[in-house]
């Protein structure tokens, strides 16, 4: 049955179930045997629930497209009423919601079957893994020497080890897309408002937040967004209204696309050598496929910097939130929170309201930039990262500069320059694992389209991976795993 297990996509085994051929029972066996081989060297999965899992079972599990896959929410977001969160903090250890949250019941009602949490940075502020509520770092099932990326990194060392073949991931800077192209998976932004935020809130970091998954395959990224699309009641935000839905447009054609290469920063700069391999490999694919492919052209008034200067504002006024939240007046024991989130806290006492207020305002008028300088193609192709999966440790939560941790030299801007401008700006976005370097570690290729766009992406995703297919490479990873 292990072979089984790991040889299929959640597609693939819910039809394994709706045949009768195999149980849900067996497959969550299945998932735990591997948490029990696996996980002890990842730290990927964290607070498992399987007595919840079980029952679910035992009552009878919902008719959807997923029924019976075992399923990991991320240990932040996704509230449910039965599985308990750290949200990444010792400060917020083995917290409980008295509500489940509209993404959670979506997901419940689409058959799929959750037993545990997957590990996150301390409330999600970080590329990396390595929040001390863990007791160590999450690592790479690639080479555990390097980082699976965050902040939904348990998510997808998880699903790349094979432990579950799709998990829930949030993505409010990159979190889902860069652990994504730092593990081999798929990692699909959807555009802003697109997914139910609610109740407990109807917006995260200023809007730039949503949710997400981390996937083998399209077919699976694709028909989990169809089973939780639509804003929930009452949010504050609507996204432009689609055609038809995310399965539909797998197979829908492309037409003939522009497409503007950017092997560097949208700032100009140089990335790593590694990176420039992979999207250059991406232009030839995209024009043996029809596509016309040309050099990007950046605007000099685009300034990422300035950007990055107002989401870090933002994200540390959410952040201050959050903790001052929990703490309910009390004072704050410092070793509590990791030093990045200490800093993040400080940083916020400097920020007044109309600083805050101007940040969203900068991050506002950043895509409407954006947004002029799509309409000089229809995708532009860029790395995920600006360097392959950095090492375990470089970039350690432990810096209480705040600032200087996200934009200082060797920060988290210079390593992951790309995916946050896409929060910033709402548009969709994808990571796609198209490469792998000289190490045998992967390189993400990341794509992006105008606001809206969310089914032409998604079918050129799926043009994609039909002409250059990565299921057999993250097969030799499942393989040579215990």
């Amino acid at each position: 049955m292990k072979d089984t297990y790991l040889e299929n996509d959640a597609t693939g085994l819910a039809a394994l179930v709706a045949s009768g051929e195999v149980t849900p029972d067996v497959l969550l066996v299945c998932a735990l045997d591997r948490v029990r081989t696996i996980n002890p060297a990842l730290n990927a999965v964290v607070m498992l629930q399987e007595d919840v899992a079980r029952n679910a079972i035992r009552a009878g599990l919902p008719d959807g497209p997923f029924t019976g896959v075992p399923f990991l929410l991320k240990d932040l977001g996704a509230e449910a009423i039965d599985f308990p969160t750290n949200n990444g903090s010792v400060l917020m250890r083995d917290s409980r919601h008295r509500y489940d949250s509209a993404l959670y019941l979506r997901l419940r009602a689409a058959g799929l079957v959750s037993f545990g949490r997957t590990a996150s940075p301390e409330l999600g502020i970080g590329p990396v893994t390595e929040a001390q509520v863990y007791g160590g770092p999450t690592r790479n099932p690639w080479n555990t020497d390097y980082t699976s990326g965050g902040s939904s990194g348990g998510a997808g060392a998880a699903v790349a080890a094979g432990i579950v073949p799709v998990a829930h991931g949030s993505d409010g800077g990159g979190s889902v897309r860069i652990p994504a192209a730092s593990c081999g998976l798929v990692g699909f932004k959807p555009t802003r408002a697109r997914l139910p935020e609610g109740p407990g809130a109807g917006e995260g970091w200023g809007g730039m937040a949503i949710d997400g998954f981390l996937t083998r395959s399209l077919r699976d990224t694709a028909a989990l967004l169809d089973a939780v699309n639509g804003p929930d009641l009452g949010a504050p935000y609507f996204p432009p209204p689609m055609q038809g839905n995310f399965v539909q447009a797998l197979a829908a054609p492309t037409g003939k696309l522009r497409v503007a290469l950017c092997p560097m920063t949208l700032s100009g700069t140089p990335v790593h050598p590694d990176c420039v391999a992979a999207v250059e490999a991406a232009g030839h694919l995209l024009e043996s496929l029809g596509h016309h492919v040309g050099p990007v052209q950046l605007p000099p008034d685009l300034d990422v910097e300035a950007m990055m200067i107002a989401w870090t504002r933002i994200v540390a006024c959410g952040t201050a939130l959050s903790v001052r939240t929990v703490l309910n007046g009390r004072p704050l024991n410092p070793a509590l929170l990791d030093g990045v989130t200490r800093g993040a806290v400080a940083y916020a006492e400097q920020i007044s309201g109309a600083d805050y207020l101007h940040a969203i305002g900068e991050i506002h008028a950043f895509g409407r930039r954006m947004a002029h300088f799509l309409a000089q193609c229809d995708v532009l192709v860029t790395p995920t990262l600006a360097a392959p999966p950095a090492p375990v440790g470089q970039l350690k939560p432990d810096n209480e500069d705040f600032l200087a941790y996200r934009t200082g030299p060797g920060g988290v801007f210079e390593y992951s320059p790309f995916t946050a401008a896409f929060n910033a700006s709402g548009q969709p976005a994808v990571s796609l694992p198209l490469h792998w370097n000289d190490n045998d570690l992967p390189i993400g290729v990341h794509l992006a389209m105008p606001f809206g766009a969310d089914e032409a992406l998604m079918s050129l995703s799926a043009q994609i991976e039909a002409a250059a297919p990565w299921w057999g490479k993250q097969q030799e990873l499942v393989a040579r795993l215990p």
